[in-house]
């Protein structure tokens, strides 16, 4: 490879997907921060997997399904992984892996309590910063368990920050670096520093081990580590090959020490039984702590760490060094690796990522701006990881090993024999939602588009291959229930990524589409139960947006929901681009497949005028629960359930519209359908360039009057609009709660801009007034559809009730600078996100550190709920490009693409 084509590697401009992803791929941060607790690990009769394997067991069992670790890195099979685990001489347990409160324990379901960044990535790995602070005290774990469980659902969560362990700035500041001198030249720098008052000594481990793969019955082949020197441990293993782990010396010239045991589960602690090793998977950690014989003297195993036991004075900071390489004949002695030739690689990768986010920042953003961007990347790509699921493997049992309880076969997820999943997968959150969600998923890509556009693509690809999409067509929702119903939104992130790469790549159009023409077909078959284009699917991902669980009613009551039928507007529109662009191109004949689509959208929009979803007094659409006497009852709530139609919405232009109008007996139909019968009714004139005038068809779910009385509510301070973006619950429900009561089926619902104070979906979400960022995005990326149409004669009053008129260029631009102001500095030197946690809006060890949590205060946009949604949250990085001009909208695109056929 030359010099040129290497660098390009490492920036991550791949062609292909991860199946033929390029060697620099070959390891990266594909370890999780949270394994246990999951459903994979999950082999319990009544599924209560927080149970099963809690977090005390975490670090004594043997995981079956993945590893979990502190900054972790893998090869890309997670074959071997590599990590950091640190000690304070005052906890009771090694810090291996962040701590947080169980779905049961947090009074507002679960919630990670430790303090860790994603500060810098490159799409290829060849550079990644990880920070993390720790305190020097003893770490409270039984605190935050038990003042947690005595607070109510009325109360804030009670934070580590809340319980004293960083006063008088005792703790220790920690950052980890990657950088790779070859695919499979791995540096990792730890630096540590003591930000306390008085000299401390801190305990580092950074720790290999192999992924136990040896134990479920299909590969006996067991691999090892060993001692090969004081500061190298040799490697061997049937796949990875043979590498070596090699270590630099202390601070003080001496140590580390090697400590090597099993991963194996310490059957004696667990359930009292015959031990399989004297040195189980826990080993290392009791040896340290408790001075325990739980580690190898023959210095041979399958896990190790090396022991530093550093002491830094007050303000000090101490590097430590290691390196994973095949191990070679002759090779340099350790001292060089990790001298000058490490400093120059260090060096190098690092100039490589400014220079790839220079190239990325937009001319015009300022540095805080640039800041968010690169942390809301840096996520991005460190949320990736392996995700390994064989559902008939879990169902069933290993060879060998105790057979499951039989309610497995009957229960969770027991209808997805063939999901057999085995890749790298770009995460919401890899503590607090250590596997793929579908909707998530598809909008992981459009940022993701931006940074490695083969990548995005193949997220896309993976979730709709035949070993995750069911034979019906349905699309895996969750790892809680596969079975469950997410927003349709796959198309939609198709055609963000095909614009966002260039429009070029129609191959990988072609083959989404295909996959999601079953899909849609599924939808229309199962879950438009009247057959009325009128749809259902439950929560819809909305999680408690609603005064009902919308996931399940009571036995006869039905629900038409206006979101589940917006969403489909939205599908259709964006299926029917796909086909209309894959038609322009001359891939694949289209035209019968745009018809196709342009009729289910009509036929939704005529059903969103027939049954009533629609109420004109209060300029919102409703949701419409069938009780079981065959009543059809309202559910008045102003949400973003009432919204979600305006994202249905489809801008023909006009080069492709008198094209079908001359040669498409069906589109022709279509129009006569809709009372458009010749192209003076048809067409609107939009702004008139030069001597032509561009013609085009807006097709909207939500009709022009329609638009304005939604637009009125959306853009009104008193209800959705706020500070810093639009919120899911209107704030009209802070003076107005909901009552509703139907046949006997009461609930009710107010406005609740933080954390819930109900327990539905575990009470760990809230689409009760908080601001998500995926909505949002949504709407903006809406609302550049409809000035593309309607030009800058269309304006409207913003805010609601202000006097002022805007076009929509300008409400865009105003909703994206909401958006980023979430995170970016007010006038007051203040980030929104950050809330009334002083310390991260005065302390510059913390300031500069983003969070991008999983949905924000309604109100003041303080960050609430998972720590690292990165997933969604991080399309802020879109938004960022979006607006200084860096992106191209679908439409601007398709345009482009049409006059480039017609001419």
């Amino acid at each position: 490879m030359g010099a040129e084509s290497d660098r390009v590697a490492r920036f991550g401009r791949l062609e292909h997907g991860l199946r033929q992803a390029g060697d620099w791929y070959r390891w990266g941060p594909y370890v999780s921060e949270r394994q246990w607790g999951t459903v994979r690990e999950d082999y319990s009769a009544d599924g209560n997997a927080w149970d099963y394997l809690p977090h005390d067991h975490a670090r004594s069992r043997a995981y079956r399904w993945g590893e979990d670790g502190m900054a972790g890195f893998c090869d890309i099979e997670q074959r071997l992984c590599l990590s950091l685990a640190l000690w304070n001489g005052r906890d009771p347990i090694l810090k291996e892996r962040a701590f947080g409160l169980t779905g049961p324990q947090g009074n507002h379901g679960e919630d990670v309590k430790e303090y860790w960044w994603y500060l810098d990535a490159i799409p290829s790995h060849a550079w990644n910063r990880w920070r993390y602070h720790y305190p020097q005290g003893e770490f409270p774990y039984q605190d935050l368990i038990d003042t947690n469980a005595r607070r109510d659902r009325y109360e804030p969560e009670y934070e580590l920050l809340d319980t004293g362990a960083f006063d008088e700035d005792r703790y220790w500041i920690t950052e980890v670096v990657y950088a790779k001198a070859g695919p499979d030249d791995l540096l990792m720098s730890i630096q540590v520093t003591n930000k306390g008052p008085e000299a401390e000594t801190l305990h580092v481990l950074p720790t290999a081990w192999f992924r136990n793969t040896w134990s479920w019955g299909d590969d006996g082949t067991r691999p090892s580590l060993r001692a090969a020197g004081d500061r190298s441990v040799l490697i061997e293993h049937p796949i990875t090959g043979t590498m070596e782990l090699i270590a630099a010396a202390g601070p003080d010239g001496a140590g580390p020490r090697l400590l090597f045991c099993e991963n194996e589960t310490n059957l004696v602690r667990l359930d009292n039984a015959a031990p399989i090793t004297a040195y189980p998977k826990d080993g290392i950690n009791d040896h340290v702590v408790h001075g325990a014989p739980t580690v190898n003297p023959e210095r041979t195993g399958t896990k190790c760490s090396f022991w530093y036991e550093i002491t830094v004075p007050a303000g000090g900071t101490t590097e430590l060094r290691l390196r994973l390489r095949p191990a070679v004949e002759g090779r340099s002695s350790a001292a060089d690796a990790l001298g000058d030739d490490y400093d120059r690689v260090v060096a190098g990768r690092r100039g490589e990522a400014d220079e790839f986010y220079a190239e990325l920042t937009p001319a015009g953003a300022g540095a805080d701006e640039a800041l968010v961007l690169r942390q809301a990347s840096a996520g991005m790509l460190w949320s990736k990881q392996l995700f390994y699921y064989d559902v008939d493997r879990w169902l069933d049992g290993d060879p060998g090993q105790p057979t499951p309880p039989a309610e497995r076969l009957t229960g969770r997820n027991a209808k997805w024999r063939n999901f057999n999943g085995f890749d790298i997968i770009s995460m919401p959150d890899k503590w607090e939602y250590p596997w793929f969600a579908a909707w998530d998923l598809a909008f992981h890509t459009v940022p993701l588009a931006h940074l490695d556009p083969a990548f995005a693509k193949y997220q896309l690809i993976l979730v709709c291959r035949e070993w995750f999409q069911s034979p019906n067509g349905a699309l895996p929702a969750y790892e809680w229930d596969f079975g469950d119903v997410n927003p349709p939104v796959h198309a939609w992130a198709a055609l963000q990524i095909f614009a966002i790469d260039g429009a070029r790549d129609f191959d990988f159009l072609s083959r989404v589409f295909d996959k999601l023409l079953v899909n849609f077909t599924w939808w229309v078959n199962r879950q438009d139960a009247g057959d009325k284009n009128v749809f259902e699917g439950g929560f819809l991902g909305l999680d408690n947006i609603g005064p009902i669980d919308r996931s399940h009613l009571p036995d006869g009551y039905t629900l038409q929901q206006s979101d589940a039928t917006g969403w489909m507007g939205a599908y259709a529109a964006a299926m029917g681009a796909i086909a209309a662009i894959l038609q322009w191109s001359g891939k694949r004949q289209g035209r019968d497949l745009v018809v196709k689509f342009l009729e289910h959208f009509a036929g939704i929009r005529k059903a969103l005028e027939k049954q009533g979803l629609w109420d004109d007094a209060d300029g919102l659409f409703y949701d419409r629960l069938i009780t079981p006497s065959g009543q059809a009852v309202p559910i008045k709530v102003h949400s973003m359930v009432g919204i979600i139609p305006v994202l249905a919405a489809l801008v023909i232009d006009g080069d492709l519209l008198q094209n079908a109008m001359d040669m498409n007996k069906g589109f022709m139909r279509f129009l006569q359908h809709e009372g458009l019968s010749d192209m003076e009714k048809l067409v609107e004139t939009a702004q008139l360039r030069g001597d032509d005038a561009g013609r085009r068809l807006l097709l909207s779910v939500a009709r022009p009057n329609q638009l304005e009385r939604l637009f009125a509510k959306l853009f009104d301070e008193s209800e959705f609009l706020s500070p810093h973006g639009l919120r899911a619950l209107s704030a009209y429900h802070r003076e107005h709660p909901y009552q509703f009561d139907a046949e006997g089926y009461h609930s009710s619902i107010d406005y609740e801009p933080a954390e819930s104070t109900t327990s539905m979906f575990g009470g760990n979400s809230n689409w009760r007034g908080p601001i998500w960022m995926p909505v949002n995005y949504m709407v903006v990326e809406s609302l550049e559809r409809y000035h593309r149409f309607y030009g800058d004669d269309y304006q409207l009053e913003y805010p609601t009730g202000s006097g002022r008129r805007l076009p929509l260029d300008r409400i865009i631009a105003d909703l994206q600078d909401r958006l980023i102001s979430l995170f970016t500095n007010d006038a007051h030197g203040r980030r929104p996100c950050f809330g009334g946690t002083e310390r991260m809006q005065t302390d510059p060890d913390w300031h500069d550190n983003l969070i991008f949590s999983e949905y924000f205060h309604g109100d003041n946009g303080a960050a609430i709920g998972a720590f690292h949604q990165t997933g969604w949250t991080g399309l802020v990085a879109d938004l960022i490009l979006r607006r200084h001009g860096a992106v191209k909208s679908v439409g601007d695109v398709a345009r482009e693409l049409i006059e480039k056929v017609t001419s």
